[in-house]
């Protein structure tokens, strides 16, 4: 995972499920990412942004399906996104649906930690034919978590790349801008809670004496 250290209103965390090094997915990923902080600093708040790439995680998300306990870096990736005030998520497709690498990260997420996060959703591939995917495949997945999921949500095709502005669609420049200042606008509202403390609940030392 990479990202900036600073004090910051808000953390954005980044998921790209992008199998190769560098791919497309991980660009879409740096697009959407870097719209949704000029949205949320002209909103007048700083914001922290996290990048994971799964394909670094790949072999502790299967150990951890087959364990059902994260462990090392995964742990720490989990930690931050269940933090964040806002998630990106941007995934290849394959044969219509979102890769099998994305579905094991989410099958080892807990159930309850995305509810009303905001996500923005954003997905790759050949052609524009595909695009239809995110509507009825990686939308319903999010929805299941509970997360609240931006009405916009981003697909580039191949062809989209070398597209312009003025191009049918608005171009993708400007579907990725939309789409990021929708995702800062949902940030902007939240209420930032910050990381859970893990001792919140551990009842301090005039507590315990308190009874005695």
């Amino acid at each position: 995972m990479t990202g900036t250290t600073r004090t910051a209103d808000r953390s954005l965390v980044v998921v790209s499920a992008g199998l190769s090094k560098p791919s497309s997915t991980r660009l879409l990923a740096d697009r959407l990412a870097e719209a949704t902080v000029r949205g949320i600093e002209e909103h007048g708040l700083a914001v922290d942004v996290e990048t994971v790439e799964l394909r670094d995680h790949a072999h502790a998300v299967v150990d951890a399906m087959l364990t059902g306990f994260p462990t090392g870096d995964l742990a720490g990736v989990l930690e931050r996104l269940y933090a964040a005030d806002g998630i990106v998520v941007a995934t290849p497709l394959f044969t219509t649906t979102y890769s099998g690498l994305l579905k094991s990260f989410v099958d080892v997420l807990d159930k309850d930690a995305l509810t009303g996060t905001p996500v923005l959703l954003g997905a790759t591939g050949g052609t524009s034919r595909h695009s239809l995917a995110l509507e009825y495949s990686l939308r319903p997945l999010f929805t299941y978590l509970r997360a609240d999921v931006a009405t916009t949500s981003v697909f580039a095709a191949t062809d989209d790349w070398a597209a312009g502005e003025s191009d049918a669609g608005g171009g993708l420049p400007r579907r990725i801008d939309r789409a990021g200042r929708e995702l800062a606008a949902m940030v902007a509202r939240r209420e930032s809670t910050g990381p859970a403390d893990p001792f919140a609940a551990t009842p301090d030392f005039e507590s315990l004496l308190g009874g005695l």
